[in-house]
């Protein structure tokens, strides 16, 4: 036998095996077995489609919203936005945003002590604006973090090799939760200040970073103590930034 007929010979193995498996299925494991098809393309399509088309609900909007949040979201542009907003975030919740490609192995290593032998969700300085947008996207919030990161991780990666930087903080500061159904720069702005995001000062883009990790109990508009020192601390960090910004003009 040819070496071309072993090959045609090992793929028709594969292809019966494969139909045989699918044969011996029931009906409910093939239902289970598409819609895992289903989950697995829908993040890797989608991410194609959203290079160039404004997403036009998130993951996250949409387990609010089941929860009796309504969403209030208005899409802008990163470049109508206010310079601000991208200093502060940046500087708060990504600083190497324009050197990694959507996985910050420095601080990730840091969140385990240098190692990775136990997993364990990393703390909130491990989770760049890649992972955080594939999260919000694609995702979900709360429990099982640590099994969320198997996916979040992968899943940023190539978010970020399909998007660029540019495109990824677009998304992120269109999507993002600013409060109970707030999404995004304009709406938040908009909620918290009664302006436009095109016309945040350094002070309000520092206010707004600084409730992104809790953006349900933190109020921009309202800034508690915390929330004042949080701002204060991020507007220092935004002096010396902008070197690290090339990568989204």
């Amino acid at each position: 036998m040819t070496e071309t007929k072993k090959l045609n010979t090992n793929r028709l193995t594969r292809r019966d095996r494969l139909k045989g498996f699918w044969q011996r299925c029931s009906t409910w494991q093939k239902w289970v077995l598409r819609i895992l098809g289903f989950l697995l393309a829908w993040p890797v399509v989608m991410t194609l489609v959203y290079a160039v088309v404004p997403p036009p609900v998130s993951n996250l909007m949409l387990m609010r919203a089941l929860s009796g949040n309504g969403i209030n979201k208005q899409w802008m542009k990163l470049d109508q936005m206010s310079p601000q907003l991208a200093r502060a975030v940046i500087s708060s919740e990504d600083a190497r945003f324009c050197s990694h490609h959507g996985v910050d192995w420095v601080e990730f290593a840091d969140a385990f002590g240098g190692t990775f032998d136990d997993f364990e969700a990393p703390s909130r300085g491990a989770s760049t604006v890649s992972m955080q947008t594939a999260k919000n996207m694609f995702l979900w919030d709360g429990r099982g973090s640590g099994i969320r990161k198997l996916f979040e991780m992968p899943l940023a990666l190539y978010m970020d090799l399909i998007w660029t930087k540019h495109r990824m903080l677009e998304v992120y500061l269109n999507i993002v939760e600013w409060g109970p159904g707030i999404y995004g720069a304009e709406a938040a702005s908009q909620y918290h200040f009664k302006k436009s995001a095109a016309q945040l000062t350094r002070r309000e883009a520092s206010l707004l970073a600084a409730v992104l990790p809790n953006p349900i109990k933190r109020n921009a508009g309202k800034p508690s103590k915390r929330v004042n020192f949080t701002a204060a601390r991020i507007q220092m960090r935004m002096n010396d930034i902008d070197a690290y910004l090339t990568c989204i003009h």
